[in-house]
């Protein structure tokens, strides 16, 4: 996208204010505590201030939100936020604690919390604010920067509900807690901010899977922010599957906030989406926190699928591993822009980040920037990037065997893309991503799959 394009993004600012002037008559209705309204105020502020971000932000170098600044977004109505049950179907995990927001909006009918387990709370943040505004007020808002980036900024101006998970010092959860956002429109293009706020106790563990979908081929613009504070020995393992529809644009920030000896572990899978960028911020606030974020991005026709990672080890004796694999089909483009960031104090950190990317066409691009950006002198830290096709020795050798080359071509970019999806931790959702895979492939019928 062209930077002449771009001014268009300064009209899209004030009709999102105005979306937000609409949103808060609403929402002065409903009432709201003080702390609650200071946030919407101060976001709102600091985007009226900031705006969209465009190609002449090193951030946004390869990635240009005109497309979505083009559209004429509203807000969803009653109406839309109507789903039959049936169509989330495809979306659930079966026993796991599940909440279910449609455009953001808590659908009770939708829901299925699964049988209740000591130490775990998941309900709407709405009532959680209402119940208990001391366990929420600390940590909302406080560690997605609004400063920092535009679009946090924007859904914290939009603040009014969404998942609030809070695991109890010393719970061990069995099951997985599932928190399902869905898009749909009805007729013209919606936008929609979820949240989400998630809060471990020292020692709990849990597994967390957030999922958002698309019911619909319309356009909709789904810009979330999750916030993550873990506290001191906890062990999370989280997998965020974004699969929404062809018309969607999808934006998401989320802020890991990592106490002592924390383990922390992630797959991000995009799969759907027109237009997608993804953020992904970790603070190792206490000594010997370990760090996993793994990713997968699968890109085919003019999909855009932007990924940006900062592993910041603010402390010493943390250790951090991050790989992330594209495969870019048509005239896709795929950016990677991963920083680990060494503070001076940082001693005896443990960092390597790997980017790894297949293009199946010669019109399919990737931009990749893995960095390292180190402040103290005890530390081992690696990372790399690789661009290339299907490795001609790998398919020789299945051809040998008596593989035909479609059949050989599509083993060999199942095998690449699972890599990721082998270390999801649910068996029902690493089972799905693994089908959802098979299904994407261009040689999908050639290795049994179905057309």
């Amino acid at each position: 996208m062209s930077l002449a394009t771009e001014p268009t993004t300064a009209d899209a600012k004030q009709h999102h204010l105005a979306l937000h002037e609409a949103f808060l008559a609403t929402a002065r209705a409903r009432g709201a505590p003080a702390f609650v309204r200071a946030l919407r105020a101060r976001a709102a502020e600091r985007f009226l201030e900031a705006g969209f971000p465009t190609t002449r932000d090193e951030d946004w170098k390869y990635t240009s939100v005109a497309p979505i600044a083009k559209v004429p977004f509203r807000l969803a109505d009653a109406a839309a936020l109507v789903v039959d049950a049936a169509r989330v179907g495809p979306q659930r995990l079966e026993g796991a604690h599940e909440i279910v927001f449609v455009n953001g909006a808590y659908s009770p009918a939708l829901s299925s919390k699964g049988a209740a387990e000591p130490g775990l709370l998941v309900g709407r943040l709405a009532d959680a604010i209402a119940k208990d505004a001391g366990a929420v007020e600390p940590h909302l808002g406080r560690h997605a920067s609004i400063d920092a980036s535009p679009f946090a900024a924007l859904n914290t101006a939009f603040l009014d509900d969404g998942a609030f998970v809070r695991i109890d010092k010393g719970a061990l959860i069995e099951r997985p807690i599932h928190v399902i956002f869905l898009s749909t429109a009805a007729g013209q293009p919606v936008a929609c901010h979820p949240r989400l706020l998630c809060v471990a106790g020292e020692k709990a563990e849990a597994k967390i899977v957030e999922t958002f979908a698309g019911i619909d081929g319309a356009a909709t613009f789904t810009n979330a922010v999750a916030e993550y504070v873990l506290g001191p020995a906890s062990v999370v393992k989280h997998t965020k599957v974004q699969r929404e529809s062809e018309g969607a644009f999808h934006v998401s920030t989320t802020h890991l906030d990592l106490d002592r000896s924390v383990t922390y572990a992630s797959q991000s899978i995009s799969i759907g989406g027109s237009l997608v960028r993804n953020d992904v911020n970790a603070v190792c606030g206490g000594e010997g926190c370990e760090v996993t974020l793994d990713g997968l991005y699968l890109a085919r026709g003019r999909q855009h699928v932007d990924n940006h990672t900062t592993i910041d080890h603010a402390k010493p004796n943390c250790a951090s591993r991050e790989v992330y694999k594209g495969v870019l089909d048509g005239r896709s483009r795929g950016v990677f822009n991963g920083k680990v960031y060494v503070r001076p104090d940082a001693q005896k950190t443990d960092g390597k980040q790997t980017n790894k990317n297949l293009l199946l066409s010669e019109h399919a691009s990737i931009d990749t920037k893995p960095q390292l950006e180190i402040f103290a002198n005890d530390v081992k830290c690696t990372h790399g990037a690789t661009i290339g096709q299907i490795d001609e020795d790998a398919l020789f050798y299945l051809r040998s065997r008596g593989i035909d080359r479609e059949t050989a071509r599509g083993l060999l970019i199942y095998a690449f893309a699972t890599e990721i999806t082998h270390k999801v931790p649910v068996e029902k959702l690493r089972s799905r991503l693994e089908e959802w895979v098979l299904r994407w492939l261009p040689e999908r019928t050639a290795i049994g799959e179905a057309p």
